[in-house]
């Protein structure tokens, strides 16, 4: 029987980032994977497959709508979506590989099977091939989630599809019906919005992203229904969803309970996900998961057995791949007899729409909820000489700080680039700067991130100067 120091179950961005940094401080590690490739949800069905769908449709709409401004002209252009798919793949393909030399590189051991607990210290490992076991003093359990839907949605992932299938569909769709108008709606209805499918958005909330400052979704809702021709319908309750074989039906009622009645080609069912904790043969240990999935954790990451933690998708907070990776890191140190430390209020969240969206830290919102006086300063893209060089000009960033003492307690932003932009706001905060410091760092000229100091200079006495 193979004995380990830590074993890691799942081999998605938390799962195979612990078995390197456990790797890394001298513990013997195997990692478990279900599926023939490494890398879980993200790399997988998630995070690098719709980026690069939301990269290759970005290219034809602007190809379609910008390139006469700079004095392109292209005479026929189509979006030969086999293609599309078929670049997507060979990124895929190269990240897997990528993935195999790091574990190699590493010496972590990996095993493909489905992983299950025998007893508190042995995991069993099941394959169409082979079943045996394997021991370890650590056990990381790192199964990440899957898409969650609802019975009278009738998912069926030919017509109802999940995230998934919306990653590898063979055809445009004429019309896309997406419920969900979060971060996994938003951006694969961008996805097929840009290629010419007529988009309809579906949610029982009344703002976009309503997890985040509702400023930013106001901003992105605009932007769609004018650039992309995104139909929205807020505040409406699905009833239920059926694929006729010639299309799908959707019917809702809004809060005044009036009904509506949604037909198109494809549904795609984007209301979340749910922790996937399933098989993991829990009961032997002792450990129960919550009705969604979720296995409780104290601030250790470790669950009610010391030894055996959770990191990612299936612990509270929310399931991003950035978060799963640093609970990874997290656990590795403690057991390596480390203090390591994560600041959960300071972990951003992103929606590469276009314009992207991103935030860190606390929403006007949470801060009038908590009656914490504030101050906020905001600038736009409009007044960016950047932005309008690369002609993206909507959105703004908006700065919140603490009325008394100036310190950066929430920085949300629309526009471009902001995926990478939110990491200067993620650093300051980190450091508790406030404002003022942004305002008095040298940005570039001309570059975006002078939006991030002209949002700190209205932050400080209202003193922004390009506007």
């Amino acid at each position: 029987m193979n004995s380990f120091d830590v074993i890691v179950i799942g081999s998605g961005p938390g799962g195979y980032v612990a078995a390197i940094r456990c790797s890394q401080l001298g513990m013997k590690t195997a990692i478990i994977e279900k599926y023939p490739n490494l890398g879980g949800t993200c790399l997988n069905v998630g995070c690098i497959p719709s980026k690069a769908l939301l990269e290759s449709s970005e290219h034809f709409f602007k190809s379609n709508h910008d390139f006469k401004d700079h004095g392109i002209e292209i005479s026929s252009i189509k979006m030969n979506i086999n293609q599309t798919m078929s670049r997507k793949e060979k990124i895929l393909s190269d990240m897997h590989l990528g993935l195999d030399f790091l574990m190699k590189k590493n010496n972590i051991q990996i095993f493909h099977g489905l992983g299950s607990f025998v007893d508190a210290n042995t995991v069993a490992i099941v394959s169409e091939k082979k079943s045996h076991t394997i021991t370890g003093s650590n056990i990381i359990i790192a199964t990440g989630s899957k898409p969650f839907s609802l019975p009278s949605f009738n998912l069926d992932k030919t017509r109802i599809i999940t995230s998934t299938e919306a990653l590898s569909l063979k055809k445009i769709p004429n019309k896309l019906i997406v419920v969900g108008a979060g971060v996994i709606g938003l951006e694969l209805g961008s996805v097929y919005a840009r290629m010419g499918s007529e988009v309809s958005v579906v949610d029982v909330s009344p703002n976009l992203l309503s997890g985040m400052d509702v400023s930013l979704g106001r901003e992105l809702k605009k932007v769609l229904i004018r650039d992309l021709g995104f139909k929205f319908y807020l505040s409406h309750q699905v009833e239920g969803i059926k694929n006729n074989n010639k299309g799908v039906e959707l019917i809702a009622k809004s809060n005044n309970k009036d009904k509506l009645n949604l037909k198109g080609d494809i549904c795609l069912v984007a209301i979340g996900r749910k922790a996937y904790t399933e098989g993991l043969n829990l009961q032997a240990i002792d450990l129960k998961a919550s009705k969604t999935g979720q296995i409780d954790v104290n601030d250790k990451l470790q669950t009610t057995q010391p030894h055996i933690y959770a990191i990612g998708d299936v612990v509270k907070g929310p399931m991003l791949a950035h978060k799963a990776e640093e609970e990874g890191v997290f656990v590795a140190e403690w057991i390596a007899g480390q203090k390591p430390e994560i600041n959960y209020n300071l972990i951003p969240n992103v929606v590469y729409t276009w314009p992207e969206v991103a935030s860190v830290g606390l929403s006007e919102e949470a801060l009038k909820n908590a009656n914490i006086d504030f101050k906020t300063g905001v600038f736009p893209f409009k007044a960016n000489g950047r932005a309008k060089i690369s002609m993206d000009t909507d959105g703004f960033i908006k700065i919140i700080v603490d009325a008394k003492n100036d310190e950066i307690l929430g920085v949300h932003m629309i526009g471009p680039r902001c995926a990478d932009l939110i990491s200067e706001a993620v650093v300051a905060m980190e450091y508790k700067a406030s404002a003022e410091d942004i305002a008095r760092i040298t940005h570039a000229h001309p570059t975006f991130s002078e939006v991030m100091k002209e949002a700190a200079l209205a932050a400080t006495a209202n003193r922004a100067l390009h506007i």
